[in-house]
């Protein structure tokens, strides 16, 4: 029993270490858009498009945030309404007209969703649609709970031009206040860079692609080219669908993607209920609702995550000092790792020790997501229940 306990924890060990050696460098927070240089070469056309349903809590100060942007070209938003039914547009008409900017605000009200269509991208669509008649050079996608720094469009518009590049995403501050956004919060930052470690992403000559959609800016050009958003109207994690497609046509598209110390996200996670929901949403589905892949998360969840710390008990009870010394080792790299994650959002360090403990969680989450697809129950979002298409 004891050979294959240090056997597992010895694996763990590698692991990890093969992670920090050889995967990206995911741990690293260095990828930050307030990093580059904000002068502007020209001044680009912009058109934001903005899905909105029953956001008439966050819309005015995201309104705000996105009219006194201090880009000096020409910019305007559409904000799609898609039948809220709490006057999400009216607030954000009232704060056009208060700001003096009214005629920058094109507010449009959505249609019935069609078959084959997330309710999100659909909104998307038909702003894009509208938005098009101003001919645009670039897109700004984001989401109507995000509170936008005066600086980041012109930002985004100075990397995307300065590095000719077809997409620039960023993984805005999400927020972190409560006790529970701080415990669980950072993890899922790590998760998504270890995922998608940005560096690979950034490489033209690596093929992983992924975005954030809470702030997404896209070429127009490059949107035409790879068919528009109607190429990913079926998918549920529809921004690293969308960097996938950009970065996967036959011109190799450049993609950007990186952190904003700035920039942030105003929706609330104030319980375990609530972030256990936004997991639990799409988890399944990006392991592409496989049986298999589920299977092999949760064994690898297990041995990366729990193995160490258990291992490190277990060998500390039974007087086995490899396998404690070999767990702690390991519960130590992973400790490191967290390390930058946790400084970038300003928690404890004692929080980065407890990444089994979050990870274990996560581990839950992931295995109900998939519970509730069996149950009919997956990718639930705003009164809507999506199946698989």
């Amino acid at each position: 029993m004891g050979a294959i306990v240090l056997g597992l924890t010895l694996l763990s060990l590698i692991i990890w270490l093969g992670l920090l050696c050889f995967w990206g460098q995911f741990w690293r927070t260095d990828q930050q858009l307030e990093i580059a240089e904000t002068q502007l070469q020209s001044l680009p056309t912009v058109c934001a498009v903005i899905p909105a349903r029953n956001e008439a809590d966050l819309i005015p100060t995201t309104m705000r945030s996105l009219l006194l942007q201090d880009y000096p070209g020409i910019f305007d938003v559409f904000l799609v309404d898609d039948r809220s039914t709490d006057g999400t547009a009216n607030f954000a008409e009232g704060v056009a007209h208060a700001l003096d900017k009214a005629q920058q605000l094109h507010i449009i009200f959505g249609e019935s969703l069609p078959a084959g269509w997330s309710g999100k991208l659909w909104a998307i669509e038909q702003g894009i649609q509208q938005a098009k008649t101003l001919s645009p050079d670039y897109f700004l996608l984001t989401d109507a709970d995000i509170k936008h720094d005066v600086s980041n469009l012109r930002r985004l518009i100075a990397k995307a031009e300065k590095e000719e590049l077809d997409l620039v995403s960023v993984m805005v501050r999400l927020r972190c206040e409560g006790s529970w956004e701080k415990f669980l919060i950072p993890a899922f930052v790590f998760f998504f860079q270890k995922l998608y470690p940005f560096r690979w992403v950034n490489n033209p000559k690596n093929q992983i692609a992924a975005a954030a959609g809470g702030c997404i800016l896209i070429r127009a050009a490059a949107l035409e080219q790879i068919g528009g958003i109607q190429v990913i109207r079926q998918t549920l994690i529809d921004d690293c669908a969308l960097a996938k497609a950009v970065k996967g046509t036959k011109n190799q598209g450049r993609i950007w993607l990186g952190l904003s110390t700035l920039t942030r996200s105003l929706r609330p996670y104030p319980s375990l209920t609530t972030i256990w929901d936004m997991v639990a949403r799409t988890a399944y589905t990006q392991l592409n609702y496989s049986p298999l892949l589920l299977l092999g998360t949760l064994i690898g969840m297990t041995l990366i995550y729990l193995v160490p710390p258990l291992a490190l008990i277990l060998g500390a009870l039974i007087g086995n000092w490899a396998i404690a010394l070999t767990g702690l080792s390991a519960w130590l790299l992973m400790t490191w790792a967290y390390l930058p994650t946790i400084r970038f959002y300003q928690c404890s360090f004692w929080l980065a020790l407890s990444l089994p403990a979050i990870a274990f969680l996560y581990t839950l989450m992931t295995l109900d997501s998939a519970v509730r697809h069996w149950q009919g129950r997956g990718g639930a979002w705003k009164g809507r229940v999506y199946p698989v298409l």
